[in-house]
């Protein structure tokens, strides 16, 4: 004689038990002095797409002189479960006692919509200046981004041409850039990947 083998399931053990959750994915932009070589060496490829590849001011390489003695300035985007990557890079140097210069300026293109990586790396580099004796910072503002340096409480000294491109000779307000004291940490902000 044969059992019956088939045995009534309820519907509730059908179900499939429920999956965790695919973990978030978290974005930070750090905006700090540059420290490690790599940052180094990724700033300047960024540089040079930027100013060489994209603008076509420069034929292959931007470095100058200034380079030699200029601080680093790098943002670098990580991501959970991916390499850190610089997206933004600025330099400073001190050209006299007291007054500073920032030059360089660039973000990755794929990044500009972030909004803050300019503006935050403007911030550093101002306010670690400040944090050293900054009596003065100065920069020669590209003029199709001096609206951004003046919302940034920086005022316009006059225009000029440089390397064959309007700029304007711009001062910041050093009362909105409080000293830095920790520039290698520098400032942490929270984004979302554009790549």
């Amino acid at each position: 004689m044969m059992e019956d083998l088939c045995v009534e399931v309820p519907a509730s053990a059908l179900t499939p038990a429920p999956t965790a959750a695919p973990a978030a994915v978290e974005t930070v932009f750090r905006i700090r002095w540059a420290t490690s070589r790599w940052e180094a060496d990724e700033a300047m490829r960024l540089r040079r797409a930027v100013f060489c590849a994209e603008q076509g001011i420069f034929d292959s390489d931007d470095r100058d002189d200034i380079d030699e003695m200029a601080q680093l300035l790098v943002a670098v985007k990580s991501e959970t479960g991916k390499a850190d990557v610089v997206v933004g890079t600025v330099r400073i140097h001190e050209s006299e006692p007291g007054v500073w210069y920032g030059s360089r300026l660039a973000v990755d293109t794929a990044f500009r919509n972030q909004g803050k990586i300019g503006a935050t790396l403007i911030r550093l580099a101002v306010s670690s200046a400040h944090a050293m004796g900054c009596r003065r910072f100065l920069a020669h503002v590209q003029s199709q981004n001096e609206p951004l340096f003046r919302r940034l409480h920086w005022q316009s000294l006059g225009e000029e041409t440089l390397l064959g491109r309007p700029h304007h000779r711009m001062e910041a307000d050093l009362a909105y850039y409080p000293p830095c004291t920790t520039p290698h940490v520098g400032f942490t902000a929270p984004g979302r990947s554009a790549a």
